[in-house]
């Protein structure tokens, strides 16, 4: 009998998904780093999230609280929520890949903008769902293009709001529009995860819409603001119903110790937060205004971060620029994979790292 050497064959359609790759944090022979590639909290994490996070350590031998109450209540108390419905995750990328477990399948599609974040689509192909991307307007989603891509096979419409990599925004009252237009049993998903930089009067994040609504769900992360990128430590705001699936089907243990503590000494300081918020302003205006004056077109951002459009000219295209500003050890993050081949997103950093990548523009463009 001869044996087959061929092994075990994935489902169709996981072969044809491009992995997530993160934002480049290493440039052989560079003896310092400027990290300014993933959206990471400028000013590190809070004090007692870390003072937190230590005391931790004589317990690690023992199994997580598995539903994080503790951190469940301490959200539901710092921004006025219901504690049951909400659900911890492995970052808020766990909770958008158990929406489309759940509620996606194989021939069923989701809706995005064009250029919103990468894992929406990840999580909706591997559960053998079609992704569709509407088109927006000035870099910015565009419900009424979305809604023409929504069909008798649509499940889920993601948001990102504020959007990554854009970093523009949609009024509250577009998120309603949309909701409304939307059929009961398509779910909108509405992705917060820079809510906590946003300061404009007409921005909401979500959670009144999910209290309203039976298929509204908000995720947030504590990867930005608070520092915690390291923990993959993130959550959803549901409705009962879909809090009650989402708690069926994710890992009985799927949020560290570890990080269910940092996350409750991180929301412990709202200082820290306000702190955080304000340096942020403060830098993204300053970097934003630095880089006009180099005659570089920015999108208008809401986040931590600014996406640059470069000339599609030898030496200062996105792709030479990338090259040049890794060599002096400052890594950004190149946007191909979000179809803007001709931009380069920079994350909002410390002061140092800041005026490094705009000396080393001023020396490319200077010459220009």
């Amino acid at each position: 009998m001869t044996l087959s050497k061929q092994g075990p064959t994935p489902r169709p359609g996981i072969l044809d998904i491009d992995p997530y790759i993160p934002g480049a944090s290493k440039a052989p022979g560079v003896q310092k780093i400027y990290k300014l590639s993933s959206n990471e909290s400028a000013l590190g994490a809070s004090p007692k999230a870390i003072a937190a996070y230590q005391k931790i350590a004589d317990d690690m031998f023992l199994y997580p609280d598995g539903g994080a109450n503790l951190l469940r209540d301490k959200i539901a108390d710092t921004y006025a929520l219901k504690a049951a419905q909400i659900v911890c995750g492995a970052g808020s990328d766990e909770i958008l890949q158990l929406l489309c477990k759940a509620y996606v399948g194989e021939g069923d599609n989701i809706v995005q903008s064009d250029h919103g974040f990468l894992v929406y689509a990840l999580a909706a192909k591997s559960c053998g769902a079609e992704p569709r991307f509407a088109p927006e307007k000035n870099l910015t989603t565009d419900i009424d293009t979305m809604l023409t891509l929504v069909d008798e096979k649509t499940r889920i419409v993601f948001i990102a709001n504020p959007n990554n990599p854009t970093g523009s925004y949609i009024p509250g009252a577009d998120l309603h529009r949309l909701r409304e237009a939307l059929r009961d049993d398509i779910i909108l998903v509405i992705d917060a995860a820079y809510s906590e930089y946003m300061e404009e009067p007409d921005y909401e994040d979500g959670a009144a819409m999910v209290e309203a609504h039976d298929n509204v769900v908000m995720t947030r992360t504590f990867s930005k603001i608070y520092g915690l990128a390291a923990l993959r430590l993130g959550w959803g705001y549901c409705p009962p119903a879909i809090a009650d699936v989402l708690n069926r089907i994710r890992g009985p243990f799927n949020v560290t110790a570890a990080a269910q503590a940092a996350g409750i000494g991180a929301l412990e300081d709202q200082g820290f937060v306000e702190r955080n918020r304000a340096f942020n302003r403060k830098e993204r205006e300053w970097l934003t205004q630095q880089l006009g004056g180099l005659g570089l077109e920015t999108v208008p951002s809401f986040g931590n971060f600014v996406l640059i459009k470069f000339p599609d000219r030898p030496g200062i295209n996105a792709s030479d620029i990338l090259a040049f500003l890794k060599s002096e050890g400052v890594m950004v993050r190149e946007m191909s994979a979000y179809k803007l081949p001709d931009y380069l997103r920079i994350s909002i950093g410390e002061e140092e790292g800041n005026r490094k990548v705009i000396d080393l523009l001023e020396r490319k463009f200077s010459r220009d």
